[in-house]
């Protein structure tokens, strides 16, 4: 069970490929597009092999009055969505929700430090426009793993100057956050986007400068995990049911098609909504959510459902919900 939007008929008016694999799309909702602030998102309903299903996707740039961007990377082992929406052709209907920010840029802090791992530079380009109409003090670090991969390096390099650092990982010239970090004011403020696995090396180099945690805000894709996609089963006793959750499919997704009652909100393993009971395990847990804690995850007892996965065998499962509560 998640909160799902209200929905408004749109039409994508116009598609750039910015890389080989990411494009920005450019939809226009009837009526107009609503303001908002860097960090928000929308919901658009994507049609996966006649079944609706809804995807987060960040907003790009500042507000427009007539259109919503944003750039989709296309991803061989996604779900479906991202290959669906690199299909569509101008002209195409859509519904689209209204803007929402779970990710908002906070103003006042004495510096800010915004670091973006391959896609993730997404809301970070709004916020780095509205920091530099600010005269704020920033730097913005985007790493990705090849040159191909990097969307809006030009408009970035002539609007940031050296405020930008570009990390191209096989070009042997990785960030190192660290260094990144250990240089900034002690009162600055730091924004992540990003792979969940470079957060954590950025939570660690936090935790080694003894740096409060408390200066990071961040959001993160969890489709990248230490296993490969594998299917694995999944058992809920107390349903009497077991499912089959297919590699280019989420525990969360195929709970919710065999019927079963989920909790969920953001389905990217950032509010934990969607942690269900682990009762037993065949094989192991790859872990992919930033919610749980490394404790947590250590003793398999709960389960992001949304984006953490079995890797060789299965699970015995049971859900807070309840339908008769």
């Amino acid at each position: 069970m998640q909160n799902d939007p209200v929905w408004t008929e749109a039409t994508l008016t116009a598609t750039r490929d910015l890389t080989p694999d990411i494009r920005l799309l450019e939809i226009a909702p009837v009526g107009g597009a609503l303001a908002w602030d860097p960090g928000s998102h929308i919901d658009l309903a994507v049609d996966l092999n006649g079944r609706l299903d809804r995807r987060s996707y960040s907003l790009v740039g500042t507000a427009d009055p007539a259109v919503y961007r944003i750039a989709v990377k296309r991803v061989a082992a996604s779900r479906g969505g991202s290959s669906w929406l690199h299909g569509l052709l101008p002209g195409q209907r859509l519904q689209v929700s209204a803007p929402r920010n779970r990710f908002p840029l906070q103003h006042g802090a004495a510096s800010y430090l915004l670091i973006a791992g391959g896609i993730g530079i997404t809301p970070l380009l709004g916020m780095a426009e509205a920091l530099l109409q600010r005269g704020a003090d920033f730097r913005l670090l985007y790493a990705v793993r090849s040159r191909r991969d990097l969307a809006f390096a030009d408009m970035l390099t002539t609007r940031l100057g050296d405020r930008l650092g570009l990390f191209v990982s096989d070009e042997a010239n990785r960030m190192d956050l660290m260094r990144e970090v250990a240089v900034l004011p002690a009162h600055a403020d730091i924004y992540f986007c990003g792979p969940s696995r470079m957060l954590a090396g950025l939570q660690d180099v936090l935790a080694q400068l003894d740096r409060s945690s408390s200066s990071l805000r961040f959001e993160t894709f969890g489709s990248g995990g230490l296993q490969p996609n594998e299917p694995f089963w999944v058992k809920v006793p107390r349903l009497g049911i077991e499912i089959a959750v297919p590699e280019n499919s989420t525990m969360l997704d195929a709970l919710e098609a065999a019927g079963v009652e989920v909790m969920s909100e953001c389905r990217r393993g950032e509010c934990g909504l969607c942690a269900v009971d682990v009762v037993a395990v065949e094989g192991g847990i790859d872990h992919r959510d930033v919610f749980l804690s490394e404790q947590q995850k250590r003793e398999n007892h709960r389960l992001c459902a949304c984006v953490s996965r079995a890797v060789h065998g299965g699970l015995v499962i049971d859900t807070a919900w309840r339908a008769d509560q």
